[in-house]
């Protein structure tokens, strides 16, 4: 990939010297001044002039300062919508003569000219990665600026194909990766925290873990996304033992399970881009060719919506809890509510049946499942096996899931069968075990 971004570099520079253009200029540039470039972009056909002005712009982009940027975004997103007049006279004549070839003239029409610019951007030396960098800068900025919605429309369109799973490579983190991967391991790692450099080391070099991150081509040494495992006799219900320290390592061949204890997307950049409904069984299958006689492969997942739901359903007089179930959850309000074991245990009863019951009933947009663990885990085919009450007790963990994780299956018979019942019908495939859970009572 070093070599990939060198040669663009060497293209940049040679063609700004056949049409005469100096060195790229590093100093800051005015928002206006990248704006004219952006319309110098997409009016020239030379491609080797468009991968110079391509980096000027992104160079320049990156240089400016917070407000800076915010006028060259909103700038995209106001002047370079669809050719008003060609879309005008490409709905007429659709309007006129609806056949096919009409309708795919009406089709590149309509597209904006931001989805050009950006593909021309895309030219330039590390190109893509900057583009990806332009989306974080979006979407911090949505909330205030809602115009740019229809920047951040036309980059998830585009980011949709440039970043499916068909694009992605997989391999293998251990302590033997090169040091730049790894401290981006420790800086993107986002379910269980990494502390320091020792602790990363607990989490790769022991023969029962395992560790797997996806890489794009064009992103060079920074990875997408990372699965952390941990190899075990039997399906766990806490995270504690998984990530603590001291302990005997398993010999590796004598583990019988997989677990994903922690998956991190590490680009806010491609925050709501798929990568594909499948990632998950790509390592898995990694796991079963290195080590044929793991049988079980599960998930000890976070439910970080579940704190949230239950605090609104206590609030609502009308929501789905028993007054006998708003008694005992008040129990919830005490900080110190851990303490006394009894408690704890009829409380954690509790809290398993309405998980339970809040993984098949709270809903969000598209009747999915209001939980994004969930979406996640059963859009790649898995199964929600189990519900495990008090199993995360740090900090975190008790606020936003009152200590609750649960465990999914990864069937590797019934992955494309649970997929299907969910992206098809929303289904959320669950065990037995799960079911009678949401069915029992107090």
């Amino acid at each position: 990939m070093t070599y990939v971004a060198d040669l663009l570099a060497t293209v940049s520079r040679r063609s700004r010297e056949l049409i005469g253009w100096p060195e790229a200029d590093t100093r800051p540039r005015k928002a206006a001044d990248l704006s004219l470039l952006a319309d110098a972009l997409l009016s020239r056909r030379g491609e080797a002039s468009g991968v110079a002005l391509a980096r000027d712009i992104l160079t320049g982009y990156e240089a400016l300062d917070a407000d800076g940027r915010t006028e060259v975004l909103l700038a995209i997103a106001d002047r370079l919508g669809p050719d008003r007049k060609r879309l005008a006279d490409a709905i007429e004549a659709y309007s006129a003569d609806p056949t096919e070839a009409r309708a795919a003239a009406l089709h590149v029409a309509a597209e904006p000219r931001r989805q050009e610019l950006v593909r021309r951007l895309n030219l330039a030396p590390r190109g893509t990665l900057s583009l990806v960098r332009l989306r974080e800068d979006v979407l911090a900025r949505l909330d205030d600026h809602p115009g740019l919605k229809v920047l951040d429309t036309d980059l998830v369109h585009l980011f949709s194909s440039w970043f499916n799973r068909g694009f992605l490579v997989v391999r293998r983190i251990d302590w033997s990766t090169p040091a730049n991967i790894l401290e981006k391991i420790i800086r993107y790692e986002a379910v269980h925290e990494i502390r320091d450099w020792d602790e990363l080391r607990r989490r790769l070099e022991p023969e029962d873990r395992r560790c797997y991150a996806f890489f794009h081509p064009q992103l060079e040494d920074e990875p997408l996304i990372f699965v952390e495992v941990a190899l075990t006799a039997e399906i766990p219900a806490a995270i504690g033992p998984l990530i603590a320290e001291g302990g005997t390592p398993m010999p590796a061949d004598d583990a019988r399970v997989a677990v994903f204890y922690s998956i991190s997307n590490c680009q806010n950049g491609l925050a709501g881009i798929s990568f594909g409904s499948f990632l998950i069984k790509q390592v898995v299958e990694e796991l079963k060719r290195e080590l044929p006689k793991l049988t079980t492969f599960v998930t000890l997942s976070p439910v970080p919506r579940f704190a949230a739901w239950l605090a609104k359903e206590r609030a609502t007089e009308t929501g789905a809890l028993t007054s006998e179930e708003r008694g005992a959850l008040a129990a919830l309000d005490k900080p110190d509510w851990r303490e006394s074991p009894a408690r704890v245990e009829k409380l954690d009863r509790l809290l398993a049946r309405l998980a339970a019951r809040y993984f098949l009933t709270a809903k969000g947009t598209g009747n999915r499942p209001l939980d994004p663990v969930a979406r996640f885990h059963l859009g790649n085919g898995a199964r929600l096996e189990r519900i495990n009450a008090g199993a995360d007790l740090s900090a975190s963990g008790l606020a936003q899931s009152h200590g609750v994780m649960v465990n999914y299956l990864y069937d590797l018979g019934r992955i494309e069968e649970n997929h299907e019942a969910y992206a098809e019908r929303r289904q959320v495939v669950t065990s037995s075990a799960v079911k009678k859970l949401a069915d029992a009572k107090a």
